[in-house]
């Protein structure tokens, strides 16, 4: 690998900070950051030499970007070990981002909340605060939740609004 640029560099910091601020292993999200800006795939082993960090946060944070879906596993010719590449559409990593957090957050919590709210009405006498103050919150994430899946289905359309827009590709954050 290269000696990255220090603005390379500045960039890959500060996901990793940004990853940390959004509840993401500072780690991973530098991982993240290499692989998205990498001109080619990378091995675990030039990944850690140029991070710094050791192979084996390395792999943990490969497997955990593979689990999410924006990392995977490529095999190039005359090598046998795994090189790994970032998915580099903007839109389609937001919106795969966006589709695991509400699968892995929203939803759980979703299905608690009306387990409550439902296990609450039926208690006699129901805990009328405890009952209102769920069913208020239960009420925001069904709304945040709709309002999610309206943004995904403008996400899948927005490549043909940019056409009907008539939006310059360089100002809609897509180089094709």
């Amino acid at each position: 690998m290269p000696e990255l640029s220090p603005v390379i560099k500045k960039f890959i910091l500060h996901w990793g900070e940004m990853g940390t601020r959004w509840g993401v292993n500072r780690t991973v999200a530098q991982v993240h950051a290499l692989l998205y800006v990498s001109p080619k795939p990378l091995n675990a082993e030039e990944i850690a030499e140029t991070l710094e960090v050791a192979r084996s946060n390395v792999s943990t944070s490969l497997r955990e970007l593979e689990s999410w879906g924006i990392v995977k596993a490529v095999h190039l010719l005359g090598d046998r070990r795994e090189h790994y590449e970032s998915m580099t559409d903007v839109r389609e990593m937001a919106g795969v981002i966006m589709d695991e957090r509400k699968r892995r957050e929203i939803d759980p919590t979703l299905l608690n909340l009306r387990e409550c709210v439902a296990g609450l009405r039926k208690e006699k006498p129901a805990d009328a605060v405890a009952l209102q103050r769920l069913a208020d919150m239960l009420g925001f994430l069904e709304t945040l939740s709709s309002v999610y899946e309206k943004m995904r289905v403008a996400l899948k359309r927005s490549g043909k609004m940019k056409k009907v827009l008539g939006i310059p590709m360089r100002l809609w954050g897509s180089r094709k």
